[in-house]
Order: C-alpha cells, then sequence, then structure tokens
C-alpha cells in the first residue's frame, strides 16, 4: 500500500549531584527489561485449531483496517496540540519530537521518541479528547496510524498486544520517573550526559546508536531545563575531552560514562 503524506503544519514557537539516586547506568540497567519486551521480537505466527495466532509484529509493520502507513518529512508534524486525540500512532522508521506550548507561545521539548515506541497513547483514554502536545518529525519517518477505535479493540481482543502496549506504558512511566529524579538532584552537566547518553541508546541489549541525528543546543536545553549557552559549554568541554564528536551529528564515546564517575 502507497505511503500517505501528511502536510507540514505551521509550528508556533511557543543543583547538587546525587549519584546514589539518578546514575544513567543503573537506571538504564533497571528499565532495560522493560524496554527489550517494548520491541518487536515475537515468534512467527502459528497456526491454532486451523486459525493463525495474532501475530504483533505484523499488525503494527502493516496497513489494514483502521491502520494507516505514514510517510513524514523532516519538520512535518503527525499531530499538533489541540488536535483530536483519535488516533494512536506506531513510530516504525525515524525520531519524533513532542513539544507543549504554554499560553504564552513558550515551547518545550518534553521527549524524543524513536522507532518502537508509540506516540500519542493518551489518545486511548476518554479524559484526554484534544491533544496535549505537538509530534514532529526531526528526520525523515514512517509511522502507523491506528484509529481510537480500532486500538481500543485489538487491545481488549489480542493479549500479545495489549503485553506489549503495557510494557511500553511501564517503560514510559520509568523514564519519566527518571526524568523527574534527574531533575531534582543531578547537575545540569550530568543531564546533558544522560540525555546524550539515552539518545545514543547506550545500556540497551541491542546495538547503541552512537551517531545522533542532527539536534539543536536549544533543543537540548529545552530538555534538560538550562540555557543554550550552558548547553554550549557542556557539548565543548564534552568534546574537548573526547567524550563526543562532531561529524554531521553528534558521535557518543562509551567514555562520556565518566561524567557520572565524578563526586
Amino acid at each position: 500500500m502507497k505511503s500517505k503524506r501528511i502536510p507540514i503544519r505551521s509550528q508556533g514557537r511557543p543543583t547538587n549531584n546525587s549519584p546514589s539516586v539518578a546514575s544513567v547506568p543503573s537506571e538504564i540497567r533497571a528499565t532495560d527489561r522493560i524496554i527489550k519486551r517494548s520491541r518487536l521480537r515475537t515468534p512467527k505466527p502459528r497456526r491454532k485449531n486451523g486459525n493463525p495466532v495474532f501475530d504483533p509484529e505484523a499488525y503494527l509493520t502493516q496497513a489494514g483496517v483502521g491502520r494507516t502507513v505514514l510517510s513524514l518529512q523532516k519538520n512535518d508534524q503527525a499531530f499538533a496540540q489541540g488536535d483530536p486525540a483519535d488516533a494512536v500512532f506506531y513510530i516504525q522508521e525515524g525520531q519524533i519530537k513532542v513539544t507543549v506550548t504554554s499560553k504564552n507561545g513558550k515551547e518545550a521539548t518534553i521527549a524524543l521518541v524513536s522507532a518502537g515506541d508509540f506516540l500519542g497513547e493518551d489518545g486511548i483514554a476518554s479524559t484526554h479528547p484534544v491533544r496535549l502536545t505537538t509530534a514532529t518529525a526531526m528526520t525523515e519517518c514512517t509511522l502507523l496510524r491506528i484509529s481510537k477505535g480500532e486500538m481500543v479493540r485489538t487491545l481488549h481482543q489480542e493479549h500479545e498486544l495489549s503485553d506489549l502496549f503495557v510494557s511500553f506504558l511501564l517503560a514510559r512511566n520509568a523514564r519519566m520517573q527518571a526524568d523527574l529524579v534527574d531533575q531534582l538532584f543531578n547537575s545540569s552537566e550530568k543531564r546533558l550526559a544522560r540525555v546524550l547518553l539515552l539518545l545514543a541508546q547506550f545500556g540497551k541489549l541491542s546495538r547503541p546508536e552512537t551517531v545522533i541525528p542532527k539536534i539543536s543546543q536549544e533543543t537540548l536545553a529545552e530538555m534538560i531545563g538550562t540555557t543554550r549557552s550552558r548547553v554550549s559549554f557542556f557539548m565543548n568541554r564534552f568534546r574537548q575531552m573526547g567524550f563526543i564528536d562532531y561529524n554531521g551529528g553528534i558521535q557518543v564515546h562509551n567514555s562520556l560514562l565518566n561524567v557520572f564517575l565524578r563526586e
């Protein structure tokens, strides 16, 4: 089935360290089992009583009833804040930035999600009739759009997808708690190092993506709650110390973990 393009929307512009509480290595190990389960690594479907067993991988990679494959170019929006929350998205390829805009127009980046993640999952909750965030493509992306009705129906009928979805929600919740602890106890330097390591997927069982797609220092500043000038200062220091390199994207080295060994 041919991919459907989404039109580009206009976008508005809207501490002391505590290593025993919020170090990246222990955080990633604690949630790795959950994150691993959220990826699609399921066996091929078998037949049971003459009927094929439900295959979550096939369901989340193919169009069908209530499911449409969409292609986004960089800076295209999957949805905008205030849009009807009538669907859930599954990211097949690419990286999405999730932002929120205040009434006075100030914009903040609250998450970066990539292939294997769900997006806009709050759309299946009746308490959220409209989108509370904006999802913008940072790279070329391929998404599967699942209507709210189809997603609810399948979650009720197919336990394999329910297990996968619950695992994702638990991993997302663990990440949000870790983000809060990071803001409360870690310095801005450590927060920046943690974000870079997470973007590079260090600590996961799969091979880490050490080269991060181009991301602005302003976006990094929004994510860790500091200024762009401070991010620029720390990025230059990380590069001088051999922790990262700039080569089109940001190349992250294992040595960046040394930032968390400092007292």
